[in-house]
């Protein structure tokens, strides 16, 4: 009876006087109520295995749950439900299974969860729960996947989570934790998934912590310190992704590293010294982030090697030297930053072999030459940043897959405007600002880039009469001396002309929010997995497109693999980073 947009709660009873019902699953409905007489009934049928009322609209507090004898399975996930839990679930003595995210309950931590105290898997996640996580759950010892993400839970980890020792998965993220990650959990064999980011603990990272574990996440805290010496060493046979992003920690990154890593994010802490030429060992990695920094030294050739990277983020660091050639070899690259660091020399001319990459950003950094004129073949690229260098010579003809950004701002161009770049029909925003381009500004920039939101023309030395462009394009031509601003009706009240074309974009970037959520979700078999939808995860193409994701690799939640492990890393049409993918059925959207 699950998808068949029920909002009766009526026939419920009725189901129950099959004395042989062991599945009652009537999720994604419009269900609002659990009638009495349905628990009152069903209660009464020891046969009875799993009650799945998911994706409904339920309100009011959790029903009291008297008798199930036989029920292993309870998903409320995804309701509205509220107030505590205090002893409902106290009488389901062969409860094995228990999800309620995605709710609005709230009080203390519910330690009453099955008489018999069999239950495997227990998800919280996104509730209003607060206080302590009491040491009592560690009584529960069949556990398997614990998530308590998104909640207001503070204080410390319980060290006897470490007594544990069928614990696959541990989820912690995104409450007030704080205080020290118990030593404790290293000795838990079973535990393959752990993420405790964005919470408030700090000291250091215990060393031992990924002797057994897949993915570690513990970014978004004030870990200091050093990283662990033998946190990404080789004797982590199982380890594939860690993120210790967005901390405190400091000295250099320690090697040597497990070949298994497929993502590694050190990006945004104190780390100093080189990149370890050993990451070019790592042939899985498909991720790397070590953005924000204080490295040092050259880019390693050796990253060259890494045929399956997909992501490379090295940017705001002070990194020198050129960029190596064996980085063209980078086939997989689809997002490439190095941006603000203090690497010299030119562009190599092979960089058209990066056929997949959609994003390349350079800018910040002493380049100099040309650009090479193959670029034009890379018809992935939907964004080019090379502004801050000190670029010369002609302008090449442009993919015309561009259409995020052209940036070749305060380089060395000069000449008239290439007439080339009308090819970039798709193109929303062209930065030449800060250069030496003379003569008039071409027509076709106002007539024939017609998906242009943003036009900067300023301080360069652009003479004759402006032509018109589209109230919403916003131009920019300050510090041309020569140039004369066309003057065109105004279709805005005096004192409101920024007024307009930001509402406007804070409209359309609204509306495709709202769509792209539909689109996700109408158009997967199961659930899509959005743990982080906030404004840190819509990014904006242009002014007036926004793109709901993360920009690294993404996730998508497949039942058919729902065994409550962690799944095998790949980009999918929804959007999660892969360390959160486990695949616990309806544990997110």
């Amino acid at each position: 009876m699950a998808r068949f947009s029920l909002s009766s709660s009526d026939f419920l009873p009725i189901v129950c006087q099959l004395e042989s019902l062991q599945i009652v699953d009537v999720s994604e409905n419009h269900l609002r109520t659990i009638p009495s007489g349905f628990l009152t009934a069903c209660g009464k049928i020891d046969g009875l295995k799993l009650l799945n009322f998911s994706f409904n609209n339920l309100v009011s507090s959790l029903p009291a749950f008297v008798g199930f004898s036989g029920l292993e399975s309870l998903d409320l996930s995804h309701n509205n439900l509220s107030q505590g839990i205090d002893s409902k679930l106290g009488g389901l003595v062969v409860l094995r299974s228990l999800n309620l995210s995605f709710n609005y309950f709230s009080g203390t931590f519910p330690t009453q969860l099955g008489k018999s105290m069999l239950l495997e898997k227990l998800v919280l996640s996104a509730n209003k729960f607060q206080g302590i996580i009491p040491g009592e759950i560690v009584d529960y010892r069949n556990l398997t996947l614990i998530d308590l993400s998104a909640n207001h839970l503070s204080g410390l980890v319980p060290d006897s989570f470490g007594e544990l020792s069928k614990l696959e998965v541990l989820i912690l993220s995104s409450n007030n934790l704080s205080g020290k990650i118990p030593e404790s959990l290293s000795n838990v064999t079973r535990l393959m998934f752990f993420a405790a980011n964005s919470n408030k603990f700090g000291g250091p990272v215990p060393g031992g912590i990924t002797k057994h574990l897949k993915n570690l996440d513990l970014s978004y805290n004030s870990f200091s310190g050093l990283i662990p010496s033998d946190l990404l060493s080789p004797l982590n046979s199982n380890l594939q992704t860690v993120d210790l992003s967005n901390n405190l920690l400091q000295g250099s990154i320690p090697t040597p590293l497990s070949p298994e890593l497929v993502g590694l994010r050190l990006g945004n802490n104190k780390l100093n010294g080189s990149i370890p030429p050993e990451l070019g060992s790592c042939s899985n990695l498909a991720l790397l982030n070590l953005a924000q920094n204080g490295l040092t030294g050259a880019l390693p050739p050796q990253l060259g090697n890494l045929t399956k990277l997909q992501v490379l983020k090295l940017q705001s660091n002070n990194l020198a030297g050129g960029i190596p050639t064996e980085f063209t070899g980078l086939t997989s690259l689809s997002v490439l930053n190095i941006t603000w660091n203090a690497l010299n020399g030119s562009i190599p001319t092979t960089v058209s072999n990066l056929q997949k990459l959609i994003n390349m950003n350079i800018q910040g950094n002493n380049l100099s030459g040309s650009i090479p004129n193959t670029i034009a073949s890379m018809s992935s690229l939907l964004e080019l940043q090379l502004g801050d260098n000190f670029l010369s010579g002609d302008i090449p003809k442009m993919p015309t897959s561009l259409q995020i950004a052209l940036n070749l701002s305060s380089n060395l161009f000069e000449g008239p405007i290439p007439s080339h770049l009308s090819m970039l029909t798709g193109l929303e925003i062209l930065d030449l600002s800060n250069n030496k381009f003379s003569g008039q500004i071409p027509s076709f920039l106002a007539d024939q880039l017609v998906a242009l939101t943003q036009l900067i023309l300023s301080n360069n030395q652009l003479s004759g009469v402006s032509p018109h462009f589209n109230t919403w394009v916003m131009v920019n031509t300050d510090g041309n001396a020569g140039l004369i601003k066309a003057t065109t009706p105004s279709l805005v009240k005096k004192g409101n002309s920024k007024a307009l074309p930001i509402a406007l974009a804070a409209i359309q970037s609204a509306v495709g929010i709202a769509q792209g959520l539909a689109y996700l979700h109408g158009c997967a078999s199961g659930p899509i997995l959005l743990l982080d939808l906030s404004s840190r995860s819509i990014l904006l193409k242009s002014l007036k497109e926004p793109l709901i994701g993360d920009d690294e690799l993404c996730k998508v939640i497949d039942h058919s693999k729902s065994t409550g492990r962690i799944s095998t890393v790949a980009s999918s049409v929804g959007y999660i980073a892969p360390e959160y993918a486990y695949t616990e059925g309806n544990s997110g959207r």
